[in-house]
């Protein structure tokens, strides 16, 4: 739970490419005629679902706005046409990189000319090989549409990033607000996207 809570405190948004945004729907969906939403309602313990109160904050928050910009209007549940949640996970994925060098006398192919430095494969020389292997942990901030009249869900979006630790609520709520439009950005979904 610990883990799943830093998740999106540190989700990091940088414009690398370890960013991945990904979006899915129903394509049968007519999503012009919807107006308005709200929050689905958890029951039994939510501290086993959302993160902490701050960032829960930011991330209900960054929502709200950006569904406002669209010309979705909060309201209570019992009028709302449309229910939103939001959903956070942490994956630990490894990478392993191995290299050679090549190093010793080789009078007619190192790389500063002849004499001892950095060798080449096919000369004279010795090699060096090594693997190094690193675990590091993905976060992903998924937010679901759901119709509220069919109980169907009819939009998804998530954002996935290796995460790097954010130190001042400034960041937090900057990368909270950059991450949500993001996987806003096909919302609704364009036609053929």
């Amino acid at each position: 739970m610990q883990k799943l809570l830093m998740a999106v405190m540190v989700l990091a948004l940088s414009a690398c490419s370890s960013v991945q945004t990904s979006w899915d729907y129903n394509p049968e969906v007519n999503f012009s005629g919807f107006t308005t939403y709200a929050w689905v309602t958890q029951s039994g313990d939510e501290s086993q679902y959302h993160l902490d109160g701050l960032m829960d904050e930011r991330v209900r928050s960054a929502i709200n706005n950006d569904l406002a910009a669209k010309g979705l209007t909060q309201t209570s549940q019992p009028e709302a046409q449309l229910l939103v949640n939001y959903l956070t996970k942490v994956d630990t994925k490894v990478d392993v990189d191995t290299f050679t060098n090549y190093y010793g006398y080789n009078p007619y192919y190192s790389y500063y000319g002849p004499g001892w430095g950095w060798g080449n494969p096919w000369g004279p020389g010795s090699a060096s090989t090594q693997t190094q292997v690193r675990e590091y942990d993905v976060g992903t901030l998924i937010v679901d549409i759901v119709d509220k009249a069919t109980g169907k869900l009819i939009w998804r979006g998530s954002l996935s990033n290796i995460i790097r630790d954010k130190d001042t609520p400034q960041e937090r709520t900057q990368f909270i607000n950059e991450a949500v439009n993001k996987i806003l950005a096909n919302y609704p979904p364009k036609a053929g996207s």
